[in-house]
């Protein structure tokens, strides 16, 4: 691969710095209004209107990033503790500003989708919606952050609006997968303190003061030693496995997904695990090159492992949201594979898979909350010849199960194609056995649909749920107005997914476009120190 020597450079644009302030700030205060409103529907529209205007505030902010340019921009900095060199700084790379705009596109779809939501007992409609929008600024901040101390805060900060959500309105088992969930990523996140304290003892030692300014200690860290490279890699690294999950640390999620209210558990498996492969991309690599590459098989045989095991456990799923979390460990076991091969091919499909399965997989989540929203029931045996009642919903659970297992035509497709292009020559054994990953994708998907809407109607949810005489007896000619097919507002919530996933399946070049310059940047930290 040939590549130009690429510096860190951040650059400040007066003009349009601003708008990352303003996409943290709009859902942060937003939030904190909508927590007051006690008027049900009043709260709903004040939430989806504010999502709204996110939405509206991500197409100028990606219009104002320049590929071309340096490599992190739309940068702004003010002191915050200036004693300890850490700064309020915001500024975005391609990488992250596809991650931004993917927030800012879920957020009115989860928000629309929990629109019928029953909540627990004494639990206020404002206060799910306000925790939302506070997650979205949260998660806004992880991917904006310049400033490692300053990332840090935001990566510890997402767990609260995370716990609540899933804690007091998840399902029978909430707090249990809450706290889990909590335990989990509070270890990580401790863990990488120490490797930020690090960070800033190591920089003062070279440059007499400390700094935790992300673009300065990617010059500085990446300079030192194996030993203390390794260290401190290994800090950053266990925090982000857990988040993204890696096996053997994924544990906390099938549980955590199987509790959350449905457009919750979009923004678990959508968003909030990224976190975990964009720290590798903006922390691991650039910063610890050297211990990324001595790192990488082990990095590699961590994502096949998790390949390969998510995809068997999603197979024997009974619970539609425990199989969605395993066929999402699988994925992300293919997105570890395409940053630790180190091409600029297998790293480009890896984040642009971040961003595809975001859609794939948050779409195949909304259509399994409205299976279980008409019939009640999370297993997968309680259901059976669905298709038969709800034609347009079984039509739409096709559509995210062929995205989701990476059928040609689908903005999946593209992704793992770039991954296994680009690992292959480097590391053939991992692509194979990606590759093997792939094909377990095709029947964990197709049986689950196949059990699901195909055949003859049948399963307690659904006998349950139909209404009138003969239901029980002749399911396929009774009435069937306790199932109805998908209303005016859950369209809405699909159509943009659906028509991403299509268009992105055929034309992905607007993302890898953005996303290119910032992967060759990434790169050269690791190209150097033996390539492909």
């Amino acid at each position: 691969m040939n590549t130009a020597p690429v510096v860190p450079a951040v650059t400040t644009s007066p003009s349009a710095s601003f708008l990352l302030w303003l996409l943290l700030l709009v859902p942060l205060l937003g939030g904190i209004a909508v927590a007051f409103l006690r008027d049900a529907k009043t709260a709903k529209l004040a939430a989806l209107g504010i999502a709204l205007l996110e939405f509206v505030l991500v197409i100028p902010t990606w219009i104002a990033y320049d590929p071309a340019g340096s490599r992190i921009q739309l940068s702004s900095s003010m002191d915050w503790i200036p004693n300890f060199g850490v700064h309020l700084a915001l500024g975005v790379d391609g990488i992250s500003l596809v991650m931004i705009a993917l927030i800012g596109l879920l957020m009115p779809i989860v928000i629309g989708s929990s629109w019928a939501d029953k909540l627990p007992e004494g639990r206020s409609v404002g206060g799910f919606y306000a925790l939302l929008l506070v997650m979205q600024a949260g998660m806004i901040g992880v991917f904006a952050a310049t400033d490692v101390f300053l990332f840090y805060v935001f990566f510890e900060a997402v767990l609260v609006p995370m716990y609540f959500l899933i804690g007091r309105f998840g399902g029978p088992r909430r707090q249990y997968a809450a706290v889990k969930f909590f335990l989990y990523s509070l270890l990580g996140g401790l863990i990488m303190l120490g490797s930020v304290i690090g960070l800033y003892v190591v920089s003062g030692d070279k440059l007499g003061s400390g700094t935790l300014d992300w673009a300065t200690l990617t010059t500085v860290i990446s300079q030192e030693s194996q030993a203390t490279q390794t260290w401190l890699f290994l800090g950053f690294f266990v925090a982000f496995a857990i988040k993204a999950p890696l096996v053997p640390l994924h544990t906390w999620l099938p549980d955590a997904a199987a509790e959350a209210p449905v457009g919750v558990g979009v923004l678990l498996v959508g968003i909030l695990d990224k976190i975990g492969t964009y720290g590798f991309l903006r922390y691991c690599l650039p910063m610890f090159p050297a211990a990324s590459k001595d790192l990488a098989p082990l990095v590699l045989v961590l994502g096949v492992a998790g390949l390969l095991y998510g995809a068997l456990l999603a197979t024997g799923q009974n619970d539609m949201k425990r199989f969605v979390a395993y066929t999402s460990i699988a994925h992300f076991g293919f997105i570890a594979v395409g940053i630790f091969a180190f091409s600029s091919q297998s790293v480009s499909g890896a984040v642009l898979y971040m961003f595809n399965h975001g859609l794939s997989t948050g779409m195949l989540f909304l259509v399994v909350g409205m299976v279980i929203a008409r019939g009640g029931s999370t297993l997968i045996s309680d259901y059976g010849g669905m298709a038969k009642l709800t034609p347009l919903l079984g039509g739409l659970f096709l559509v995210a199960g062929l995205a989701g297992l990476s059928l040609p035509g689908t903005n999946s497709f593209v992704s793992e194609f770039l991954v296994l292009i680009g690992a292959y020559p480097s590391r053939p054994v991992f692509a194979i056995l990606a590759t093997i990953g792939m094909i377990l994708a095709a029947l964990y998907v197709l049986w689950a649909y196949q059990r699901i809407m195909h055949g003859p109607v049948r399963g307690d949810a659904l006998l349950g749920a139909l209404k009138g005489p003969g239901a029980v007896a002749a399911p396929e000619t009774a009435t069937r107005q306790g199932i109805k097919d998908l209303d005016a507002r859950e369209i809405a919530v699909l159509t943009p997914l659906v028509v991403l996933i299509i268009v992105l399946g055929f034309y992905p070049a607007p993302i890898l476009d953005v996303i290119g310059p910032s992967v060759e940047a990434t790169l050269h930290s690791v190209i150097p120190l033996g390539g492909n």
